[in-house]
């Protein structure tokens, strides 16, 4: 932050001619600096300080002693002219551009004014280091706590009062400091895992301050990752057991059996699915969010020579990136602050001989795609703070909602490891694509939650699979899994009725052609009569006839979704 001369300067000075008397001139200087001009020079200088000492007399002042004139242009930065010069101890005139005089520095305003300027900006970095929502702790060189925020007063449950003037080694463990390391060793950390109490994780940037290539403190800024920490741990643990409970009971079941539906595009992707289960090459699974891309790892997984070993399931976009390497190689005893003294082992080194899943591998920051890379092409890594390479015999199956060829183009996913995880590519379709299997969808969800709820379902109302078939399902099977558990809970009854639906699963009749009758609200009781029966079959053969029997281009054909013109083909017994 530069400080100008312009800044710190007194502009209340008169200008004066050497032959003006002192009596006269002491008369100006109980309000102003005095200036003497010759030759529109200044050539002496009089303070209201100097002035108070001198006695009322008819003498010139070009008969008194004024003090020498020091000249520096305003727009000079303040601590670079007077560092290492002796202009503190005088009077120093500013000029502008022009050479026109613009003010004074003396002494006494210098320090008072520097001083100012000193209080102003250190209100402007508490202000600022309160308004972060990090917590901040800065320290001076010997350790001492010299600032801590109302964040850092939160986080660790510490008063402002009680830690700042003393060693922050009185509150924490010294080796699990980053800030004490950093005043010993010098190299700041960016956007580390810390943990400086056993039961708080924080992701930390922290860094020396160094002035005139000293290190005279330290300052560093953490983001509490504890909850986010714990709730991974909880997941991970749960994931754990829930596979081993899955394990058990599926043991002998079709690994496949999980996938429901009979319609072309999913019995497709199962029939690929089991093709390469038992291969060992890298498989990358793409799909919209929510299709289940999951679910096809695990039936690979478990249909593959690896069904026995482990099955760990990794998910790129939940991890915090400070934390995603040590998840994910693992680390050894002492390889950063907080980690645990024997280690622990990765999820790559607890798949070893099994099978790693990793989701939303769009997420993978750049740096580990690298190294995730040397694992698929070595087979070996290390862990964190490790030096001894690790060798494991993995399977990796990938999953990504993203457009990994567009991120390439971007710069954001490696083109090398793109290739090596899409040895064999595999599509899930997303739920509009299959809307035939929606019944049978339905129905196993509902066999689920009933069994979940401990209550019988009641029969479904028509009208509720009609809007099912007609609607476009962005969030796919989980977002139908969803609904199915909120009509599970709410329903009331012998009859699931269609007030019970989200508002945005309306039905698409609006789209529908004349030719073919939608089936809603308004018509479901209403039996069509044979004049339109015979119509509507008619249209439904023609278009088959057009398409050579494609289910999917008929029904775009006739402007209706591929359920609706099964449900009609049903109807009819044209199926």
């Amino acid at each position: 932050m530069k400080l100008t001369l312009s800044e710190l300067m007194d502009q209340n000075i008169i200008l004066v001619k050497p032959g003006l008397t002192i009596h006269a001139a002491l008369e100006l200087a109980n309000s102003a600096h005095l200036i003497m001009i010759q030759d529109e020079i200044p050539v002496g200088v009089l303070t209201m300080e100097q002035a108070a000492q001198l006695n009322p007399t008819d003498q010139s002042l070009s008969e008194i002693n004024w003090s020498p004139v020091l000249k520096a242009n305003s727009t000079t930065d303040a601590l670079t002219f007077y560092q290492d010069q002796p202009y503190e101890l005088y009077p120093v005139v500013i000029l502008n551009a022009s050479g026109d005089v613009q003010g004074i520095i003396t002494p006494t305003i210098f320090m008072r004014r520097l001083l100012n300027s000193w209080h102003s900006l250190n209100t402007f970095f508490n202000t600022l280091l309160e308004t972060v929502n990090e917590a901040v702790t800065v320290v001076a060189n010997d350790g001492t706590v010299s600032h801590w925020n109302s964040k850092a007063q939160e986080m660790y449950s510490i008063p402002k009062q009680s830690i700042v003037g003393k060693p922050i080694a009185d509150f924490f463990d010294r080796r699990a400091l980053a800030t004490l390391h950093i005043l010993d060793e010098g190299p700041p950390v960016h956007q580390a895992y810390h943990r400086p109490r056993p039961e708080t994780h924080v992701q930390i940037n922290a860094s020396p301050v160094i002035f005139e290539d000293k290190i005279v403190g330290a300052i560093s800024a953490e983001q509490d990752i504890t909850q986010v920490v714990r709730l991974n741990e909880e997941l991970s643990q749960a994931s754990s057991q829930l596979q081993d409970l899955k394990q058990k009971t599926n043991s002998s079941d079709d690994p496949f059996s999980r996938i429901i539906g009979k319609s072309r595009p999913i019995l497709r992707t199962v029939f690929f699915a089991r093709k390469v289960a038992g291969s060992e090459a890298t498989i990358l699974i793409t799909g919209e969010s929510g299709v289940g891309k999951e679910l096809f790892a695990q039936a690979i997984h478990k249909d593959s020579p690896r069904t026995s070993k482990p099955f760990i399931a990794i998910n790129c976009g939940a991890i915090p990136s400070a934390l995603f390497e040590s998840e994910l190689f693992g680390y050894i005893g002492g390889a950063f602050t907080g980690a645990e003294r024997k280690g622990k082992p990765g999820k790559l080194e607890l798949a070893n001989r099994g099978t790693l899943f990793l989701d939303e591998i769009g997420e993978l920051p750049l740096q580990l795609q690298v190294k995730l890379l040397r694992v698929l092409q070595d087979k070996c890594f290390y862990r964190v703070g490790g030096t001894e390479p690790l060798t494991v015999d993995t399977r990796i199956i990938a999953a990504t909602n993203r457009d990994l060829g567009k991120m390439i183009q971007t710069g954001e996913f490696r083109e090398d490891l793109y290739y090596r995880l899409n040895v064999i590519a595999l599509e899930v379709p997303p739920l509009r694509e299959r809307s035939e299997d929606i019944p049978a969808l339905v129905q196993a969800f509902f066999q689920e939650f009933a069994q979940k709820y401990q209550k019988t379902i009641p029969s479904l109302d028509p009208e509720i699979m009609l809007n099912f078939l007609n609607y476009d399902w962005p969030g796919n099977i989980r977002e139908l899994r969803n609904v199915i558990e909120r009509l599970a809970i709410l329903s009331e009854g012998e009859t699931l009725n269609i007030q019970y639906l989200p508002s945005n699963l309306t039905p698409l009749s609006s789209r529908l052609p004349s030719a073919i009758y939608p089936v809603t609200a308004q018509n479901l009781p209403r039996a069509l009569t044979p004049r339109e029966n015979s119509e509507e079959i008619r249209q439904i053969k023609l278009s088959l006839e057009k398409t050579n029997g494609n289910k999917t281009a008929a029904a775009k054909l006739l402007g209706i979704s591929r359920g609706t013109l099964y449900y009609k083909l049903n109807q009819y017994g044209l199926a």
